[in-house]
């Protein structure tokens, strides 16, 4: 997952695209990027980190206009260098900035039809400079000089014929204005918002609805699967609806984990979806553990607190946070490589022994991917004395790869991957372990958004709502993007740059 910005306005936009993604920053925490347009020319900043390390006082005075794009994005294979940092750019036509939340599922098949045929050079790894190049030879072929709403829009329409997968973009044109448009199956998120200021209007995109209210732009809606929407360089915004085959099925896990609970997301509060989630596990919880004993709900912060809590409340047993998290140490799941993974557990979550010596415990996750987390966790409640550890996840068992944007990549890597529940207690050093089912899951989100009938949840069902993924294609993705990968990429990047410093 990554976080994207793009924001159209009558005064500098710099400082609003910065607090933005700061805003976005748990949707990547691995680098940072900003593009500005001002007299027909871009001003571009990007680098590794954090928002708070890619930027300070001197480069964001560079970032001059008002209008941009920003982007954060976190680790997978192939990102190792400051190159790999979005947005990316294009010269021709026009001159494009291009940033993108998600992944292309045949961008071997793009390669072939359009760079070999438009003679296109591709300067990284990223499915993003893939995407970026194919709505640049769609807009290309428009042959406009200044290009229209219309040649914008015929422009995405291409795009979308051509590139299959999960997707969010924000682009911004040279002399033209902002272009977002969502995939075919609204699969990542995407939403817009404005507000009004002495009379002109400010147009925000964003992956989240909370990157909209630091800068105070209310949100007005979501895009719709395929829509594009258009803000010109006079600042008036225009929609167009895809006429290609196209469905409403959001990614499960963007409510389960991905998104903070005080966005909404295709017209659902995150924080209501995940207590739902509690309330529906709780139930589970009462019809097959009726003798089970728990004398403390904990949950594993921050994102199962919500659901944490309402178990608790629905259970009738005590709540308590056991476990103080380190804010400034990341989200473990999106650091690259497991053995980072491992080491940082411990310093991003301290017990308070208290709350675990001689009781029950049922720790509150709310998924269970590699299991690195929950094992490190399940051991320390031991140590500290806790008689029995139970285990529930906020959602179902995630035993199948991720292919639109998360780095679920490999089944090897998924702890429950081919295994019973008791195997899968034993594994992690559980005295048991319990899931929420996949129709309560859909429900806790339908619930707050009844017309949320279908979703993306092919790390739960294997069911991949693009219908191109096959199992050729998930083992290709895995042997690209295992962790041993993963690691030999960063020994390589990190031997390129010491070679690159000395010549």
């Amino acid at each position: 997952m990554c976080g994207i910005v793009g924001v159209f306005g009558h005064r500098p936009v710099s400082q609003v695209i910065y607090d933005s993604l700061s805003m976005l920053q748990h949707r990547g925490q691995d680098a940072a990027g900003i593009a500005t347009s001002f007299l027909n020319r871009f001003y571009l900043h990007k680098g590794n980190g954090l928002v708070t390390e890619v930027f300070d006082v001197a480069s964001m005075a560079k970032l001059l206009g008002d209008m941009g794009i920003g982007h954060v994005r976190y680790p997978t294979a192939g990102c190792g260098s400051v190159a790999e940092a979005q947005p990316f750019y294009v010269n021709s036509p026009h001159g494009i900035v291009f940033a993108h939340n998600g992944n292309l599922t045949n961008v071997d098949e793009i390669i072939e039809t359009v760079f070999e045929k438009d003679l296109r050079h591709l300067n990284t790894t990223s499915d993003s400079e893939v995407m970026l190049n194919v709505f640049a030879h769609a807009l290309g072929k428009r042959d406009a000089i200044r290009p229209t709403p219309e040649d914008v829009f015929a422009a995405v329409e291409d795009t979308h014929s051509l590139c299959k997968g999960g997707y969010a973009v924000v682009a911004m044109i040279s002399t033209v204005g902002i272009v977002a448009f969502r995939d075919l199956h609204g699969i990542r998120p995407l939403v817009y918002g404005q507000r009004t200021i002495h009379g002109r209007t400010d147009y925000m995109v964003a992956s989240e609805s909370v990157a909209l209210q630091v800068d105070g732009f209310e949100l007005v809606r979501d895009l719709e699967p395929g829509e594009c929407l258009f803000i010109d360089i006079h600042g008036k915004l225009h929609t167009y609806k895809t006429k290609l085959p196209h469905t409403n099925a959001p990614c499960l896990f963007e409510f389960v984990y991905l998104a903070r609970p005080d966005s909404v997301l295709d017209g659902a509060s995150v924080y209501q979806c995940r207590i739902n989630m509690g309330d529906k596990l709780a139930d589970k919880i009462l019809r097959e553990w009726p003798d089970v004993k728990i004398d403390a709900v904990v949950p594993i912060p921050s994102t199962s607190r919500t659901s944490a809590i309402e178990i608790a409340n629905r259970l009738g047993i005590p709540y308590r946070e056991g476990f103080v998290r380190n804010r400034y140490v990341g989200r473990t799941f999106i650091m690259p490589g497991n053995e980072q993974r491992k080491a940082s557990i411990r310093r991003k979550l301290n017990p308070i022994p208290q709350e675990f010596k001689d009781k029950n415990v049922l720790l509150v996750d709310d998924s269970i991917v590699r299991g690195n987390t929950i094992k490190e966790i399940i051991a320390m409640t031991r140590e500290l004395g806790a008689k029995n550890v139970y285990v529930c996840s906020a959602s179902p068992m995630v035993i199948y790869p991720n292919v639109y944007g998360i780095d679920m990549p490999s089944r090897a890597e998924l702890v429950a991957s081919g295994k019973t529940l008791d195997e899968l207690a034993e594994e992690i050093g559980a005295d048991k372990v319990i899931f929420q089912d996949l129709e309560d899951l859909k429900q806790s989100v339908t619930e707050c958004a009844p017309h949320l009938t279908e979703f993306e949840g092919s790390v739960f069902d294997g069911h991949y709502i693009t219908g191109d993924v096959t199992e050729e294609y998930l083992r290709a993705l895995e042997k690209q993007r295992n962790d041993a990968t993963k690691i030999n990429e960063d020994v390589t990047s990190h031997i390129t740059r010491n070679l690159a410093a000395h010549l």
